[in-house]
């Protein structure tokens, strides 16, 4: 066993299985990859790594198997499963991820390729654990993958007690060990106790606070635009591919960019590099677009076919027009084990709190155009004509 000592949790034991693989190359990679892709640009403090939240993750799926009573060989498979669940991210976490869905055809949850890799399989087989059980916890189609994989799991209550300590943003407090302790587990898998619902309710609430003041922050949205529009040009340059690319750690997919031979991605990389970002021409919420057609456009390559359609009806060059529509956010929900029944229930049954809200986080979500600081008027007629924007029927504008 090994102590690591860790600014979130405090001390954090490693056990053997999981000191097998912790010098691993897939998760040593993860201490080049920021947590939060560009919300270092707002919160100056936020450059942790996923290599740290890996850590914090293992850390608290120790804790539960331990309050679940699992075996050896069960809590083996869990930890394990916990410290390698994002070693499929791309760089900058889910900055990249839109590339390797539409372009690869696989999120970062799909990791069966890099747990089978000769190095890597072995040092699991060391752990007397089979890959293909460690890559089923971590995506979803396993009896405990709702410790890791779920809207009340450690990943969620680790990076929201860890975004909220390094961007100093206090919305994120989550009572980890309220939850761990409210934990069980049913014939089906992971469910909630009766007595953790406030605790669970805490959790959702802070997700939800947290959803625009830093996953969904308009500067991060910016950025993160930006170096869809420099990787993607960067691509149909040839230079290389998008597995090899994905592969690559933060700074070496950015030293990549800033060395580009194509001319667009050098010059969004460089201001990138140098906080000289694009502004928001056009920023509304559900009410001011059609919801329905929109949620059709969020691929990266419909966000350029409309960003070329603004930038031709604006008179300004295409490379200087982003579209960025996100996907509209899930519902939030989790099974609750009902004590006096013995009964599982949806939370939503049981938390009246919970369709506000899921109704909130449809709310929060924000459609933007954004452009070069000089061209904004332009650009907005040209986005309100495309994209038939509606007028607010109130006028709340955030400051550009």
């Amino acid at each position: 066993m090994k102590i690591i000592k860790d600014p979130v949790h405090g001390d954090v034991e490693v056990g053997e299985a999981a000191l097998v693989l912790l010098d691993s190359p897939p998760l040593q990679r993860l201490r080049h990859v920021r947590q939060l892709g560009f919300a270092h640009l707002v919160y100056p403090g936020a450059n942790h790594t996923r290599f740290e939240h890996c850590l914090g993750t293992m850390h608290l799926a120790s804790l539960l198997c331990r309050h679940l009573g699992l075996d050896r060989r069960d809590a083996d498979l869990v930890t394990v499963a916990a410290l390698l669940h994002d070693i499929g991210h791309g760089p900058f976490s889910h900055v990249s991820e839109a590339f390797m869905v539409e372009m690869l055809g696989k999120g970062h949850q799909e990791v069966e390729g890099l747990l089978h890799e000769e190095r890597t399989a072995t040092l699991i087989a060391r752990c007397g654990l089979d890959p293909d059980e460690v890559a089923a916890v971590i995506n979803g189609h396993h009896r405990y993958a709702g410790i890791i994989h779920g809207d009340l799991d450690v990943d969620r209550m680790d990076y929201l007690l860890r975004d909220a300590h390094y961007t100093g943003v206090p919305y994120g407090i989550v009572d980890a060990a309220r939850l761990i302790r409210s934990t069980v587990l049913t014939e089906t898998g992971i469910a909630l106790d009766q007595g953790g619902i406030n605790a669970a309710e805490s959790l959702l609430i802070a997700r939800t606070l947290m959803r625009p003041v830093v996953y969904y922050h308009h500067v991060s949205r910016i950025a993160t635009s930006m170096f869809h529009l420099a990787l993607l040009s960067h691509i149909e340059g040839g230079e290389d591919a998008v597995d090899d690319l994905m592969g690559m750690d933060d700074a070496a997919l950015f030293t990549r960019l800033l060395a580009s031979p194509d001319p667009t991605a050098r010059t969004l990389a460089r201001r990138l590099y140098g906080r000289d970002l694009y502004k928001r021409a056009v920023y509304v919420g559900r009410g001011q677009v059609n919801a329905a057609s929109v949620q059709n456009l969020t691929t990266v390559a419909e966000s350029r076919r409309i960003a070329a359609a603004i930038a031709a009806e604006a008179g300004v060059e295409e490379e200087t027009v982003l579209v960025d529509i996100p996907p509209f956010p899930s519902e939030m929900s989790m099974e609750v084990r009902v004590r006096d029944r013995d009964a599982l229930v949806g939370l939503e049954q049981v938390s009246p709190l919970l369709a506000t809200l899921n109704e909130t986080r449809r709310e929060q979500w924000r459609l933007g155009i954004y452009t070069l600081p000089d061209q904004r008027g332009e650009v907005e007629r040209a986005a309100i004509e495309i994209l038939h924007i509606k007028k607010p029927t109130q006028q709340y504008r955030l400051p550009i």
